[in-house]
C-alpha cells in the first residue's frame, strides 16, 4: 500500500519549508517572502522564490518549483517515498510499514548501498592480502601512509574474473544485483565477470557517508587507465564528488578542484582537506552546484599540460555562474598538485594557492598566450577577444581594470581599449535586446507551460481554469457548491490537480499544492507553482469564481461544437484565439 496521505500531510506540516530549504540555501527576506539564489541552476542574481505561507517554492529563472517534498526529492536525488522519510526522520516520525512497490524500490537501493559498502571492504582486505602486494606497493610508493589507505578506504581488485562474484556470493548477493550495482559485466556471450581486476580501487562515498560506487586505477598496460563504476540506482558521476563527504567538512573556506582520485587523496594527507575530484567525467553544472551548498570559493588545481588548461577553461564559467569566486592554480615545477608537494612541500603549496589567479586573470593570460602580439594583425584580434571578454564582467569597475590589464599586454593606451569594451558591450546589450523582443512577440508564450507536453489547448478556458485553482487554494470552503467537474477542464493537467484538491477537502485533508508531491511529476508540479504564483484576490471571491466557471462552461460548448463537425466554428475560433492572445 502507498504511504498514507494523512502522514504525508503531517510530514509536511512539521517540515517548514523556509528551515528546510534554509539549510541548502542562502535565504534573505524581502517583504513577505524569502529570496535566494537557485540550487537547481546556475546564477548570481537571486531569482529561487521561497513563499512560507503557502509552504512553496519556485523560481523564476529555471523554473523549478514545488513543495517542500519536492524539494528535497530534487536536491538530495530521492525517490518520493525516499524523500518523504528523509524528512520524517527529519522531524522524529516513524515511516509507516508495507509501502508497497516504493517499499520494494527503496530496500533494492538499500540492497545496493550494503553491497557496495561489503565490496569496499572486500578490495580493502585485499590490499594487504599476498594477491594486493602490487596495489600496496603502488600507493605507498605514491607516498600514502596507512591512516590515509584506511580513511580513504583504499584496496585492491584481484586480478580474477570472478574474485568479487565468489566473495559477494558468500554474503548472500547473487550476479543480477553485482550486474546492477555495476561490479561486474555481462559479454556477448552472456557470461558473467569482475569488471574491476588487477586495479588499485578508490571507493566513492557521497556526502551522506554511503559508498555508491567504485574507481579502478590499472596497474598493468591494460587500458582504461582508469575505470569506473557505471551509473546504477544509486551512482551518478554527473551529481557526486570524490571526497566531498569529507570536504564539506573544511573550515579551510574554500573547495580545491583537481583533476582525479590520487591528486585529492595527496592533498588530504598534506593536510588540505578541502580538495575533491569529478569522477571520469568534465566539471558539470551539477557538481558546481554541488560545490556551491558548501563553499563561496573553488579553485581549480588541475594539471598544467594543455589538456588540463582546457578543463579549467571550460570550468571557469560553469562554476562562476553559481556565484562562486572562482581561482585558478598555475602549478610551475612539477606537473600535478601531487608532484609539487612531493618536491615542495605543504608549506609552497599553500602558498602557491593563495597566490593563485582569479578566473579573470587566467583568462587573459591564457588568451594572450595565444597570440603573437609582436605582429599587428594578431594583436588586434587578442584586443578584439579580449575585448568580448572583458564586456561580458558584470561590474564597470572589472570591466576597466581588466580592460587595463589587455591594454597593457597589446601595449595600447586603457583609453582605447576602454573604447573597444565599450563597442562590444553595446553589441552584447544589442544582441540580448533582440533575443528579447523575439521572445515579446508570442504572448501566448508567456502563458503556456514551459513543458511541451503540458501545452494548452485552449488558453482562454485553461487561464480561468487556473483562476479556479488559485482560488481554491486561497479559499477552500470554494469548492462548497461549486458546479465544476474535472472532465469539464481543457487541460488535463488543471483538471487532475482540480479532482485531487477536491477529493483532499471532501476528506477533511490539507488542500495544498505540496500535498500532490506524489501524485504530480516534477514538471506538473513547477508549473503548478507558477500557477500559483500569479496574482488573486477573494475580495470578490464569489463573482470571480463564476466569471471563471461561465468562461469554462462557454470554451467547453465550443469544444463539444468542434468535436461535433462544426469546421467554421473551429476555424473561427482559432483565429479568434490566436489574435486575442498574439499568435
Amino acid at each position: 500500500m502507498p504511504i498514507p496521505e494523512r502522514f504525508v500531510d503531517e510530514v509536511i506540516a512539521r517540515s517548514e519549508i523556509a528551515e528546510v530549504v534554509g539549510e541548502y540555501v542562502s535565504l534573505n527576506r524581502k517583504g513577505g517572502s524569502l529570496w535566494g539564489c537557485c540550487p537547481f541552476h546556475s546564477e548570481k542574481t537571486p531569482s529561487f522564490h521561497v513563499v512560507p505561507d503557502r509552504q512553496m517554492y519556485k523560481c523564476f529563472g529555471c523554473g523549478k518549483g514545488g513543495g517542500v517534498i519536492n524539494f528535497i526529492m530534487e536536491i538530495e536525488s530521492l525517490s518520493f517515498v525516499e524523500a518523504v522519510a528523509f524528512l520524517a526522520k527529519r522531524a522524529g516520525l516513524q515511516m509507516p510499514e508495507n509501502t508497497g512497490e516504493s517499499a520494494a524500490y527503496r530496500q533494492k537501493r538499500q540492497r545496493l548501498l550494503e553491497l557496495n559498502k561489503e565490496a569496499a571492504r572486500f578490495f580493502h582486505g585485499k590490499l594487504y592480502e599476498p594477491c594486493g602486494r602490487a596495489g600496496l606497493d603502488y600507493l605507498t610508493n605514491r607516498g600514502l601512509s596507512k591512516g590515509t589507505l584506511t580513511r580513504f578506504g583504499l584496496g585492491y581488485a584481484p586480478d580474477s574474473w570472478d574474485g568479487i562474484i565468489t566473495a559477494m556470493a558468500e554474503k548472500g548477493y547473487d550476479k543480477s544485483e553485482l550486474l546492477e550495482g555495476g561490479l561486474v559485466v555481462r559479454n556477448q556471450n552472456g557470461r558473467v565477470y569482475d569488471r574491476f581486476r588487477n586495479r588499485v580501487m578508490f571507493p566513492i562515498i557521497d556526502v551522506r557517508g554511503e559508498v555508491i560506487g567504485f574507481g579502478g586505477r590499472v596497474l598493468d598496460a591494460s587500458e582504461p587507465k582508469y575505470l569506473n563504476s557505471p551509473d546504477t540506482p544509486v551512482y551518478n558521476k554527473s551529481r557526486n564528488l570524490f571526497a566531498l563527504n569529507i570536504a564539506k567538512k573544511s573550515k579551510q573556506g574554500r573547495i580545491i578542484l583537481t583533476e582525479g582520485y590520487m591528486d585529492t587523496i595527496s592533498l588530504h594527507q598534506a593536510g588540505f582537506d578541502c580538495a575533491v575530484a569529478s569522477l571520469g567525467t568534465s566539471l558539470t553544472a551539477e557538481h558546481a552546484q554541488l560545490i556551491s551548498r558548501y563553499t563561496g570559493q573553488a579553485v581549480i588545481a588541475y594539471d598544467g599540460d594543455g589538456a588540463g588548461m582546457a578543463a579549467a577553461q571550460r570550468a571557469i564559467p560553469i562554476l562562476e555562474k553559481t556565484g562562486l569566486k572562482v581561482k585558478v592554480l598555475r602549478v610551475t615545477g612539477a606537473k600535478d598538485p601531487d608532484e609539487f608537494i612531493k618536491a615542495f612541500g605543504r608549506e609552497a603549496f599553500s602558498k602557491l594557492i593563495d597566490r593563485s589567479e582569479n578566473h579573470i586573470e587566467y583568462r587573459l593570460i591564457q588568451l594572450k598566450s595565444k597570440y603573437d602580439l609582436s605582429d599587428d594583425g594578431q594583436k588586434v584580434e587578442f584586443l578584439a577577444a579580449a575585448a568580448e571578454l572583458v564586456a561580458g564582467l558584470q561590474s564597470p569597475v572589472e570591466r576597466e581594470i581588466y580592460g587595463a590589464r589587455a591594454a597593457e599586454a597589446a601595449e595600447i593606451s586603457a583609453e582605447a581599449m576602454k573604447q573597444e569594451v565599450k563597442r562590444a558591450l553595446s553589441r552584447r546589450i544589442r544582441k540580448e535586446k533582440k533575443q528579447e523582443e523575439r521572445k515579446n512577440l508570442a504572448p501566448a508564450r508567456a502563458f503556456q507551460p514551459d513543458e511541451r507536453s503540458l501545452q494548452y489547448e485552449n488558453i482562454r478556458s485553461a487561464r480561468a481554469e487556473e483562476g479556479v485553482l488559485r482560488l481554491m487554494l486561497l479559499d477552500p470552503t470554494l469548492f462548497q457548491g461549486c458546479p465544476l467537474k474535472q472532465e469539464q477542464f481543457s487541460s488535463p493537467l488543471l483538471g487532475k490537480v482540480y479532482g485531487l484538491l477536491k477529493k483532499r477537502y471532501e476528506a477533511g485533508m490539507s488542500v495544498q499544492l505540496p500535498s500532490l508531491a506524489e501524485e504530480l511529476t516534477g514538471a506538473e508540479m513547477s508549473h503548478m507553482a507558477k500557477v500559483a504564483e500569479a496574482p488573486e484576490s477573494l475580495a470578490e471571491a464569489a463573482q470571480a469564481l463564476g466569471d471563471y466557471i461561465s468562461v469554462i462552461e462557454t470554451e467547453g460548448l465550443k469544444r463539444t461544437a468542434v468535436s461535433d463537425g462544426d469546421a467554421l466554428l473551429a476555424a473561427r475560433e482559432k483565429y479568434r484565439q490566436n489574435k486575442a492572445y498574439g499568435g
